[in-house]
């Protein structure tokens, strides 16, 4: 992915020199696999119940990691704060379209845990957007372990899928589509309820290939290569795919975020035809047909 002359949004702190005082941190293991089936895009319930146990922690409260960062950790912050600047600029031009004005997101990059208004979250939850602070939240040393222990990639363009993904969720956010599915949590069943969910996140999904296409017109920015290690990285993460691997039987009653092959269809549909119509579509839709 050819990034590094894209403009730097100032929209990103770095917070990997502060840490919670609580502990939050520990092993991957298992609770890395069941949390990374949440990644891209944890709701807050989903999220306070994940972080149960460190929520009555003492809040505000961090130490601090003397010394400057390392070249490894320069530039992912320089990575992560282009690809925002991208997206700014992507989705500025789709707001205008529409009439709307584009408020964007913050980002922070953060080590082990961070203090967030939806919780005190471990870096074990993955990447998340947390609409209560309209914010997306990384530890960037989450795609080592995407590539390394669940079979996706850590290249380039893989993890600004998985920001642009984070992004995808607060346009949902500003656009009302993550209300109208949080209204549902308390009057349907809990496995109608995840279908929702789980159409949310494929419409995350197809935004960030929206994103993708149309950055590509202004930027020029993908590269050989590029396409197929953000479709191994979304066939990676599919719900059906994490739950094999966690050695669970296949519950599609359970899926959260879409089979491996729903992710990647509609990624790459966004992609190719860079439609907004469709994310409102994809609303209406029969569920069979996402």
């Amino acid at each position: 992915m050819d990034w590094e002359k894209g403009e730097q949004s100032s929209n990103l702190e770095d917070r990997r020199r502060m840490r919670p005082k609580a502990a939050v941190g520990g092993g991957l293991g298992l609770l890395a696999i069941l949390a990374i089936g949440y990644f891209l895009g944890v709701d807050p319930q989903q999220l306070s119940q994940l972080m149960e146990g460190v929520q009555n922690s003492p809040t505000g409260q961090t130490t601090e990691t003397q010394g400057p960062l390392t070249p490894e950790e320069e530039r992912s912050r320089r990575f992560a704060a282009t690809i925002l600047g991208f997206t700014e600029k992507v989705w500025e031009q789709q707001f205008r379209t529409i009439g709307r004005q584009y408020d964007p997101p913050r980002m922070v990059l953060f080590t082990e845990g961070v203090e967030t208004r939806c919780g005190l979250a471990p870096a074990a939850v993955g990447p998340f957007y947390c609409p209560a602070d309209q914010t997306v939240y990384l530890d960037p040393t989450f795609f080592n372990e995407l590539q390394q222990q669940l079979g996706g990639s850590a290249a380039d363009f893989s993890q600004a899928y998985v920001i642009a993904h984070e992004v995808g969720h607060h346009v949902q956010n500003l656009l009302g589509y993550s209300s109208l599915v949080d209204q549902k949590r308390d009057s349907v069943p809990e496995a109608e309820f995840n279908r929702w969910s789980v159409r949310l996140e494929l419409q995350a999904d197809y935004l960030a290939g929206v994103w993708a296409h149309y950055g590509q017109q202004q930027f020029n920015f993908i590269e050989e290569g590029d396409v197929e290690s953000a479709i191994k990285s979304a066939n990676a993460i599919g719900d059906d795919r994490l739950q094999r691997r966690a050695g669970r039987f296949n519950s599609p009653e359970k899926y959260t975020h879409g089979t491996s092959e729903q992710r990647v269809k509609w990624f790459i549909q966004g992609l190719k035809t860079g439609d907004m119509g469709t994310v409102k579509r994809m609303f209406e839709m029969p569920y069979e047909d996402l």
